[in-house]
């Protein structure tokens, strides 16, 4: 990447975990998937007022969408934009679905115990004090959710390659979280699941 030189901090989320990261105003996070085809479960909180987190339902109706585009807000649930989406070589993400956690395994696929996003993302955010908070909805980059004509949903295998990244930039001094996505009971992932890696790169 052409970045490197910028690089201030690189974070490497394995398979099945959660990792978080601190960011001032001009910063900006490329968010690589390594092997290609993992989804990365992402949420952001205002550092200085976690009581605001960049919140999906408000960036819906902001954005008058469910699709992702350059250039667009990333916006909390005061309807401020904590960050900017100003990279991508994908193309696909989803910000519709909520993490998976707990219950979505025990009750969907009958399976005790199994790691899951939400528990992973409040573990990665316990290092900045915000273990507490309520885990807010993620932006779930690199999923491939598809609407069919009848207006449901499909979920297919993401579109992205080894390599390919999204970049985001701060607006505000914001604590951000990731986790690698940990469904292997579909496709989510491709049916199994890799790492994502995380560049912090210092604002100009």
């Amino acid at each position: 990447m052409a970045y490197t030189e910028r690089i201030k901090e690189e974070i490497l989320i394995p398979p099945y975990e959660g990792r978080s990261a601190l960011l001032k105003p001009g910063d900006e996070l490329v968010i690589i998937d390594v092997d290609g085809k993992q989804v990365g479960d992402f949420v952001c909180f205002n550092k200085n007022d976690p009581t605001e987190f960049v919140s999906p339902v408000h960036m819906r109706a902001s954005l008058s969408s469910i699709r992702l585009k350059i250039g667009d807000a990333l916006y909390s649930n005061r309807r401020r934009p904590l960050m900017t989406f100003v990279g991508d070589t994908v193309g696909k993400h989803d910000f519709f679905f909520p993490a998976c956690d707990y219950y979505r395994y025990k009750v969907d696929f009958d399976s005790e115990n199994h790691p899951n996003c939400h528990d992973n993302l409040k573990n990665a955010l316990e290092k900045y004090g915000l273990g507490k908070e309520p885990v807010p909805d993620p932006i779930n980059f690199f999923m491939n959710n598809v609407l069919n004509d009848s207006g449901d949903y499909e979920i297919h295998e993401p579109l992205s390659k080894p390599g390919d990244f999204v970049r985001l930039k701060a607006t505000e001094e914001v604590v951000i979280a990731c986790s690698t996505c940990s469904q292997d009971m579909a496709s989510v992932n491709g049916w199994k699941v890799t790492s994502l890696k995380m560049q912090i790169m210092e604002g100009s």
